[in-house]
C-alpha cells in the first residue's frame, strides 16, 4: 500500500506542476487554459479517489462508507476526463452537440445507484470491493467518450489543416492504452499514471503548436514558416503564393496602426477562408502573407485567388472599407532538386509586378476622373 500512496504522491505532485505551467504559460492559447486546468485538477480529485479506495479496502468497517464514496466520484468523474481534454482543442463542442453528455450522464446515475444495487460497483459488508453486474456501463461510456475524442481531433484538424493531428491521435491511444491494463486487471493500478504522463505530453505539444501561430491573425507565423520551408522534401511539387496589401503604408498614416490591426486581421481571414484544405496560410510580418500548397494546377490556383479578390469585393460592397491585395505565385512542378529560396523569389517578383501594374491602373482611373 506504501508503494501505491507514494506513487499517487508523484502524480500529483507532477499535476500541481502542471497547473503551475498552465498559469504562468505565455505559448499556450487563453482559451485552452481553462479547459486545461479544470482536465488536470479533475485527474488530481480521481487519483485522490483511487488512493482512497486503496487505503479504506482493508476490511475494516469503520472505513466502508469511505470506500463507497471514494468509488462513487472515482466512477462518476473518470468518462468525463476524456470530454474535458476534447474541449481543449475544441471549446464549442457541446454547445452544439449536447447529445454527446448523454452517455456520462447514464454512468453517473448508474454509479450513484450502485452503492444500492450493484450496478457498476460494490462494497459489502465486509467493505470488500467488487465489480457489479453492469460494469460494462462505465467501461462502454469511457471508451465512447475517448473515440469521441479522438474522432473530435481528427475532425478539427481536418478542418483547420493542422499539422499535429497523428500526434494528438497518437496520445490518444497511447492513453487507452495504458488504462486499459487496470481495466483488464484491477490491481494494476496503472491508468492514472498513464493520464498523468499524457497530460504533460499534450502540454507540451500544444504549447508548441500554438507558438507557431500569429496572435493578431490566427494564422501561422513567420517561425512556422520558415520550419515548414525547412521540412519540405527536395523533390516534392509544390506551389507558393505571396500576398501584400495595397497602400498598407497610407492606411496605418491615415486611420492609426488600430485601424491598421483591423485590416491585417480582416484580410487574413478572409485568405483563410477563401483557400481550401491543400493550401496553408501564412502572416510572414507587418501585412505580408504567404501561402504554401501541394497544388500544381496554375488554373486551381487561379480559381483560389479569384475568390479570394471576389471576397474582398464583396465585403466592400457590404460597406467595410479594405483594401485590395496585390499577389504573386511559383510552382515548382518537382522531379529535381528543390531551390525554395528561388521559388519563393519568384512569386515575390510576380507579386510586386502585380502591385506596380495595379498602381498604374489606379493613376490611369484618376486621370480619366479628373
Amino acid at each position: 500500500m506504501v508503494m501505491y500512496i507514494a506513487t499517487y504522491i508523484i502524480d500529483i505532485a507532477a499535476l500541481f506542476y502542471l497547473i503551475g505551467l498552465l498559469n504562468s504559460s505565455t505559448t499556450l492559447n487563453i482559451c485552452r487554459k481553462k479547459p486545461f486546468l479544470v482536465g488536470t485538477i479533475l485527474t488530481v480529485i480521481i487519483i485522490l479517489c483511487e488512493a482512497g479506495t486503496v487505503f479504506t479496502n482493508n476490511g475494516s468497517l469503520n472505513l466502508r462508507s469511505l470506500n463507497i464514496l471514494c468509488n462513487i466520484f472515482g466512477f462518476a468523474l473518470t468518462p468525463m476526463l476524456p470530454i474535458a481534454i476534447t474541449l481543449i482543442f475544441d471549446r464549442m463542442i457541446l454547445r452544439t452537440h449536447k447529445l454527446l453528455l448523454v452517455p456520462t450522464l447514464i454512468n453517473i446515475v448508474a454509479t450513484v445507484l450502485s452503492p444500492l444495487f450493484g450496478f457498476i460497483f460494490y462494497v459489502d459488508a465486509n467493505n470488500q470491493y467488487i465489480r457489479g453486474d453492469y460494469f460494462f456501463i462505465f467501461l462502454t461510456v469511457y471508451i465512447i467518450n475517448f473515440l469521441l475524442l479522438v474522432i473530435i481531433t481528427l475532425e478539427v484538424g481536418k478542418k483547420y489543416n493542422y499539422p499535429i493531428m497523428l500526434k494528438m491521435v497518437a496520445l490518444s491511444l497511447f492513453t487507452i492504452a495504458g488504462t486499459s491494463i487496470q481495466l483488464v486487471n484491477p490491481l494494476a493500478y496503472s491508468s492514472w499514471h498513464c493520464v498523468t504522463l499524457s497530460l504533460l505530453l499534450y502540454f507540451l505539444l500544444i504549447s508548441e503548436f500554438d507558438s507557431s501561430f500569429d496572435t493578431l491573425t490566427g494564422l501561422y507565423n513567420r517561425a512556422a514558416f520558415d520550419k515548414a520551408t525547412k521540412q519540405i522534401a527536395e523533390t516534392k511539387a509544390l506551389s507558393v503564393i505571396i500576398l501584400d496589401i495595397n497602400d498598407f503604408k497610407s492606411i496605418n498614416d491615415t486611420y492609426g496602426h488600430n485601424y491598421g490591426d483591423t485590416v491585417i486581421k480582416a484580410v487574413a481571414a478572409i485568405i483563410r477562408k477563401s483557400f481550401n484544405k491543400n493550401y496553408t496560410c501564412y502572416r510572414l510580418g507587418g501585412d505580408e502573407f504567404s501561402i504554401i500548397s501541394n497544388e500544381t494546377d496554375q488554373e486551381k490556383i487561379e480559381y483560389q485567388l479569384k475568390t479570394m479578390a471576389n471576397n474582398l469585393a464583396e465585403m466592400r460592397e457590404k460597406g467595410n472599407p479594405l483594401p485590395t491585395v496585390s499577389y504573386g505565385y511559383s510552382i515548382f512542378r518537382g522531379g529535381e532538386k528543390l531551390d525554395f529560396h528561388k521559388t519563393f523569389k519568384e512569386a515575390d517578383d510576380q507579386m510586386y509586378h502585380y502591385k506596380k501594374i495595379q498602381k498604374a491602373d489606379d493613376r490611369t482611373v484618376l486621370v480619366h476622373q479628373t
